[in-house]
């Protein structure tokens, strides 16, 4: 799709020659996108309530330490999930590891970064719905055949990287957790529920320290929102040198937070509306293609959606953190992989534009792009598949009087560091303590 966007770009001496570019960009994209394997799905757009429960974490039940706290969870009456465990074994000096929703968008995610950063494998499980089952997926050079995703899937598993869905993961979440594997789940289900870290390895990685994969306790590690990781891997470096009492975010997400089928459909769109056509409206009722809307989550009672609280209530989680107000509003846009974030922010102390660019030049997982001269800033398009969250724009709020406040323009890829490199780097620091 990068090619795509460039072809929208391109100025051309009339339309015809700009259908036919982007129309050349378009077969390319699709030409490539055969090369790996796609399933598509319709997202699940209702989101189910957050539920305060106790998750198991042992077969027999038991209890979750963290921070001094201890949370008492529930036991499973299910006979298969005992035996599971029973069966599972030691684990060995390389993780055994589960990928539940393979064959998605964050699935296939997930075993490139695992390639790419050369994570240790015990094994590999590839776990997807009865539909997926039976499908052949390349790693390493190797073929994998996808299994139906059932309650007796985890008794070996050592990690558990989930990206299924909600609905999916409060089902079989605590089970792998009982059948003794770490979790580390991408949807909302967990993310609120007391006693459940919700983790950005480069911010509040230690949360997890005491979490001890070869252990076979079992435990689930929630991956915050897509728009939360990419909006706090630039602010917190500013708010550990000064507090920032007060965050205004605009955010303008691409199709990818929806899930393959949404991108899928966006490419789709955008054939169509250059032909002249109807345009395919399977995943949004709206029109997606050279447009723009509310973000698809529910609406709630005081005008917010869903996205828009999750920033609210994420942010003050991770940070550990209350007294911090914040608004957010959370908008779709037509680009495929990697979103873009205007933040305001009011500190509590002075913070120049010259400190703010040192501390983020030298903040891991952060590339700055701020170039006046050049008007040079991030794009979304800069930011797809890359692992880095950059940000530019970096200036004093003018709206304030001194140096109290500071606006900053933010762009990352969903599907990595908002979603699957995420939940990899925590994988990763699982292994390292």
């Amino acid at each position: 799709m990068k090619q795509v966007t460039q072809a929208l770009r391109r100025p051309s001496p009339s339309r015809v020659a700009t259908t036919h570019a982007i129309h050349s960009a378009i077969h390319q994209h699709q030409h490539q996108h055969q090369c790996r394997y796609t399933h598509t799905h319709r997202h699940i757009q209702q989101q189910q309530q957050q539920q305060q429960q106790g998750l198991s974490l042992r077969a027999r039940g038991g209890t979750l330490k963290r921070g001094g706290q201890t949370s008492r969870v529930p036991s499973s009456s299910s006979s298969s999930l005992v035996a599971a465990a029973g069966a599972a074994g030691a684990a060995g000096e390389a993780p055994r590891v589960a990928i539940v929703g393979a064959t998605g968008a964050v699935g296939q995610e997930f075993l490139d970064l695992l390639d790419q950063r050369n994570f240790p494998l015990g094994s590999l499980k590839l776990l997807a719905s009865a539909r997926s089952a039976g499908k052949k997926m390349e790693f390493k050079g190797k073929s994998y055949e996808v299994e139906e995703l059932t309650e007796d899937s985890f008794g070996d598993v050592d990690i558990a990287l989930f990206s299924a869905g909600g609905g999916i993961s409060k089902k079989f979440g605590p089970v792998a957790a009982e059948a003794g594997a770490v979790v580390v789940d991408n949807s909302s289900a967990f993310r609120m529920t007391d006693g459940i870290p919700l983790v950005i390895p480069e911010i509040n990685g230690e949360e997890i320290d005491n979490v001890k994969w070869k252990s076979r306790e079992g435990a689930i590690i929630a991956n915050p929102n897509c728009s939360t990781i990419i909006a706090l891997m630039a602010v917190t470096p500013l708010h550990r040198e000064s507090t920032v009492k007060r965050m205004v975010v605009s955010t303008y997400q691409a199709a990818s937070g929806a899930g393959q089928a949404a991108m899928d459909e966006l490419v789709l769109q955008t054939k169509e509306a250059l032909e002249g056509k109807e345009v395919t409206k399977d995943i949004f009722p709206i029109q997606y293609a050279f447009n723009l809307f509310s973000h698809n989550s529910p609406m709630q009672d005081n005008g917010y959606n869903e996205e828009e609280l999750k920033m609210v209530k994420e942010t003050k989680k991770i940070w550990n953190f209350d007294d911090v107000s914040i608004t957010a509003t959370c908008i779709r846009v037509p680009i495929i992989r990697a979103h873009a974030e205007s933040i305001n922010l009011e500190f509590e102390k002075p913070l120049s534009e010259g400190k703010a660019r040192e501390l983020l030049s030298g903040a891991p997982g952060v590339s700055l792009i701020d170039n006046r001269e050049e008007n040079t800033f991030p794009t979304p398009l800069d930011a797809s598949f890359k692992d880095d969250v950059f940000v530019g724009r970096i200036r004093k709020d003018i709206s304030r009087v001194g140096n109290n406040g500071l606006d900053l323009f933010v762009c990352g890829d969903q599907i990595r560091k908002g979603a699957a490199l995420n939940a990899v780097q925590i994988a990763e620091r699982l292994l390292s303590h």
